[in-house]
């Protein structure tokens, strides 16, 4: 059974930072492009930042240059730097993951049970 489970979420006063971590676990063979989704209340889940295996990055544009994306394969996990931390940014913040269990090209999409963040004075 593979797992992927967030950590790092938190309260944050505005203009501060947080780094979220995903761990994969499990029977892994390989994982290939990973990202960073969110949820807020009322709102549909969209797209923060992705990361390719070669480490080829890409950002929503509300959070250019505030936040940062990374992973080490080797250790199966992934990163979000997140700074200047805004209260828009308050969310439920999932990773997703595509993994192959077996090998080839058979890459199937997990998804983590999310972490809060949230952003207040």
């Amino acid at each position: 059974q593979v797992q992927l489970v967030e950590s790092g979420g938190g309260l944050v006063q505005p203009g501060g930072s947080l780094r979220l971590s995903c761990a994969a676990s499990g029977i892994i063979f390989s994982i290939n492009d990973m990202g960073w989704y969110r949820q807020a209340p009322g709102k549909q889940r969209e797209l923060v930042a992705t990361i390719t295996r070669g480490g080829s990055t890409n950002y929503a544009d509300s959070v250019k240059g505030r936040f940062a994306i990374s992973r080490d394969n080797s250790k199966n996990t992934m990163w979000l730097q997140m700074n200047s931390l805004k209260s828009e940014d308050t969310a439920v913040y999932f990773c997703k993951a595509y993994i192959s269990l077996s090998g080839g090209n058979n890459y199937s999409a997990y998804w983590g049970r999310g972490t809060q963040v949230t952003v207040s004075s």
